[in-house]
């Protein structure tokens, strides 16, 4: 379906301004980039404009429906067609733009009077923390705008991985991979110049997610994250870690991540002079900040199939939503919770939560959900670098192909 020309002719015409539902779907990005969201949109406008539905695209996020045509060279608020969307899939960032920020910096009654002016009738919103924080603000002000009380649907879309409601968001895995990438050379640098320890610092905000997880894939030392706290003891003990590898294990590297805001005292270049001083004799130590390479490179296979995935789910949500909602004049009314949720994957299973319950789920101040599955790995991490460490105890269900006989497994 996604692959056709054009969408059915009784449905809509080519340029997607002339669907036979007469209902307009908005679609906007908020967040930072991250490799996904242009897979996710062309298969929400693919599949709106088949079932009738015209799509109008809202260009760099709240700017381009607040303050209109800025630059000249877009229309911030157009009809997306069949063709506009052709070959995104494959394309990295954010080719609708997207703006790192929420609704109420723009203000709510703006914005409400904005998504009126528009006629939009269900909202899709790909992006990070922000984009499940606008939503929830927009869902809370339902009772002061009727603008809001239409279908609205998140999908996580963010390579920090730190949204409450889902194990994974589009762009993490394309991230992982630029980083393990990063790191295998940066050994291979260490193992060539002998005895040299690297200290890399990597992004996701407060969220120690691609720190831990780029470790056990590259084979850190060690990973240094915010939820779990640093201490001196903890670093001098590394450095004697690292010593013994060296010296009694025939190990001539070490490579060490750090999340970015996993210490605001025990920084990067803190860690790599301590190690540097420490090490004297045995290794010598060096820094490598990631910054924003982590966020670009090619969608991988997974954030390519998710992205579609989860934007066709959202469309099919949303339209039963409006389908239950609409009036005989045509326009769409619905406030309950279950009409502005967040889709996510939860144990192989794609789930849609309302933005009101995930609250209850969320670190406001540091932007991460309070309980992250992955953090159950961290004690893996130390003992496959051999050090002395608990034991690791595994998590996981015993089950058989039959008792994931579900459509929404991936």
């Amino acid at each position: 379906m996604l692959t056709k020309l054009r969408p059915p002719k009784d449905k809509c015409d080519p340029s997607g301004t002339s669907c036979s539902t007469g209902i307009k779907l908005g679609v906007m990005s908020i967040g930072a980039p991250a490799c996904g969201s242009n897979a996710a949109v062309r298969s929400f406008v693919r599949v709106a404009l088949t079932k009738g539905y015209e799509v109008l695209g809202l260009h760099d996020s709240f700017d381009g429906l607040i303050f209109g045509n800025t630059t000249g060279l877009i229309d911030p608020v157009k009809p997306m067609s069949w063709t506009d969307v052709q070959g995104w899939s494959g394309h990295g960032g954010s080719l609708l733009g997207t703006k790192k920020c929420v609704g109420s910096r723009y203000g709510m009654q703006k914005i409400a009077e904005k998504l009126k002016e528009n006629n939009i009738s269900g909202l899709l919103i790909i992006g990070g923390f922000e984009a499940y924080h606008s939503a929830l603000e927009m869902a809370e002000a339902r009772k002061e705008f009727d603008a809001f009380c239409i279908p609205m649907v998140v999908i996580p879309c963010t390579i920090s991985n730190n949204v409450p409601g889902t194990d994974f968001s589009l762009g993490a895995d394309t991230a992982l991979n630029e980083i393990t990438d990063i790191c295998d050379r940066i050994k291979q640098s260490a193992t060539g110049t002998k005895r040299r320890v690297f200290v890399v610092e990597t992004m996701g905000g407060y969220c120690g997610y691609l720190a831990t997880m780029s470790g056990l894939a590259g084979g850190a030392d060690a990973a240094y994250i915010f939820e779990e706290d640093v201490n001196i003891t903890m670093l001098r003990d590394d450095v004697f870690h690292l010593k013994d590898k060296i010296v009694n294990m025939g190990v001539q590297r070490g490579l060490i991540l750090r999340n970015e805001n996993a210490n605001s005292n025990y920084t990067t270049d803190f860690i790599e002079h301590l190690f540097s001083e420490e090490g004297k004799g045995v290794f010598t130590c060096r820094k490598n900040v990631l910054g924003h390479m982590q966020q670009g490179g090619m969608p991988s296979p997974f954030d390519r199939n998710f992205g579609t995935k989860m934007a066709a789910k959202a469309l099919h949500y949303m339209s039963d939503q409006i389908q239950q909602s609409v009036e005989s004049s045509g326009k769409v009314y619905r406030n309950d919770p279950a009409s502005a949720v967040l889709l996510g994957m939860q144990r192989r299973h794609l789930s849609f939560t309302p933005v009101e319950e995930l609250k209850k789920t969320t670190d406001f101040i540091h932007r991460i959900p309070k309980d992250q599955w992955w953090l159950k790995l961290r004690p893996l991490l130390r003992i496959l670098t051999k050090h002395k460490e608990k034991a690791y105890t595994p998590e996981g269900i015993f089950a058989g192909v039959d008792d994931f006989e579900d459509e929404d497994n991936i």
